[in-house]
């Protein structure tokens, strides 16, 4: 199993890293455009592998995609990250140039291999790739939906004072602060609906902060995280893998699922060998399916101003 992460920033690191400790890899390939900082990043990494007992290969390589070839995972993290005041739309015009130029590349040189688009803003880049080449779709996913989740888990566990090994929740709709959906009325503490344990009001509020969750750290960081992305990455890869037919949110094309055409968003998704296995329409709230609705029509808007040059 060969995984390729293209940006040695502190996301594709981040991802690197949880993917060596897990151990279920062969090789992971770090490619980046600056010179020599892919390489110093899998050294650093590789010198960890005696002190966390793992014998993945991890390589770094300067722009050389020739290095990527056969990889069965590519994770596409490049791009500018958000700055404090900034939304992810914003970072379109720079990160849509780089993640066409760089899915491009990559299937050059592993025309099978499955892509995880996690440069923002992640749904319209999703959609680009979707666009600009010829992969089939169930081979081209977004990450957000699984970060998202995890940042709801987080507030959830934090209202209920319960562990978080307790909490199970999910968050759909557009990776954004205000397209994100967070399904409050299928949040549960150990199979009980968490609406048996707070208010309402305590309930919204948990809603509200994970929709600004990556916001909220980009303030205090003064850039995007990087820890929580890594690891919802590792766990998209590791699933697809280990062909582990786990259900993730992830932002998927849609063809008239939920309602919903010509889009990708996130959905929950069955993901194992193949990619995504399978599209999960499960029963939404009226409030929720009108939520999903207005996400996607934000989500469609800003894919309405991309450059699309559609591959053939």
């Amino acid at each position: 199993m060969k995984v390729t992460i293209v940006g040695a920033g502190a996301v594709g690191a981040s991802c690197a890293e949880y993917i060596a400790i897990k151990d279920f890899a062969s090789e992971v390939v770090i490619l980046d455009i600056k010179e020599g900082y892919a390489e110093g990043k899998a050294m650093d990494l590789m010198q960890c592998a005696s002190l966390n007992g793992f014998d993945t290969k991890i390589t770094g390589s300067t722009n050389d995609y020739s290095k990527t070839a056969n990889s069965d995972i590519c994770v596409i993290t490049s791009g500018i990250p958000r700055k404090p005041g900034m939304t992810r739309e914003e970072l379109i015009g720079i990160n849509a140039g780089i993640v066409k130029t760089v899915s491009a590349s990559l299937i050059e040189h592993s025309p099978n291999t499955i892509i995880i688009v996690v440069s923002n803003p992640m749904d319209t880049m999703t959609y680009l790739v979707h666009k600009t080449t010829i992969l089939p779709k169930n081979r081209i996913i977004g990450m957000g939906g699984a970060l998202d989740s995890a940042r709801f888990k987080y507030r959830l566990a934090e209202a209920l004072d319960a562990p978080i090994s307790d909490i199970d929740g999910m968050v759909i709709g557009g990776h954004s602060d205000v397209g994100m959906v967070p399904l409050t009325s299928h949040a549960t503490r150990n199979s009980i609906k968490v609406s048996e344990f707070i208010s309402e009001e305590r309930l919204n509020q948990v809603k509200e902060d994970t929709k600004v969750g990556g916001a909220t750290l980009t303030k205090l960081l003064g850039t995007s995280a990087w820890y929580a992305p890594g690891a919802a990455v590792s766990a998209l890869v590791q699933a697809i893998a280990c062909d582990q037919k786990k259900m993730f949110p992830c932002s998927a094309l849609l063809e008239g699922e939920f309602g919903l055409n010509d889009i990708s968003i996130g959905v929950p998704v069955i993901l194992g060998k193949n990619g995504i296995e399978e599209i999960v329409e499960i029963e939404l709230s009226e409030a929720e399916l009108n939520h999903l609705k207005t996400s996607a029509e934000g989500v469609s808007k800003t894919n309405g101003l991309l450059d699309l040059e559609v591959a053939v």
